[in-house]
């Protein structure tokens, strides 16, 4: 696998330090479930808002400035050209529905996964 490129760290990291609320709001129902979440994760030349790396489902946050956008459109051709699923939420549906919107999330990684767990497992955290 290809090194990501030294700028798309530095802007994954600043993405994960500004945060929008809408990323806020799924980050903080997702972040303690398995398998795990990542946000902004880079693949190629894209920034993935959150990522499931274990089922390469990419979940996307848009505003109104993507609506009809071309340039979403390629970006999700690439990740799907590289084996990824893409789903996308409107910031305003997260804004009036986090937990729904998360909850279809956890469904797209349980059908591919299996049922995901709200804590980790005793035996992956060296507890035996």
């Amino acid at each position: 696998m290809a090194r990501v490129v030294p700028l798309m760290t530095i802007r994954a990291r600043s993405l994960r330090t500004h945060a929008t609320e809408t990323e806020r709001l799924i980050w903080h129902r997702l972040s303690g479930v398995r398998p795990r979440f990542t946000r902004q994760f880079v693949v190629g030349h894209c920034i993935i808002d959150l990522a499931c790396r274990s089922v390469k489902l990419a979940i996307e946050f848009d505003g109104s400035q993507h609506i009809g956008s071309q340039s979403d459109i390629e970006r999700t051709a690439f990740l799907e050209g590289l084996g990824w699923r893409v789903i996308r939420f409107w910031n305003s549906d997260v804004a009036i529905n986090p937990d729904g919107v998360a909850e279809v999330i956890l469904a797209k990684v349980g059908g591919t996964h299996g049922p995901t767990h709200p804590r980790p497992l005793p035996f992956r955290e060296g507890s035996r």
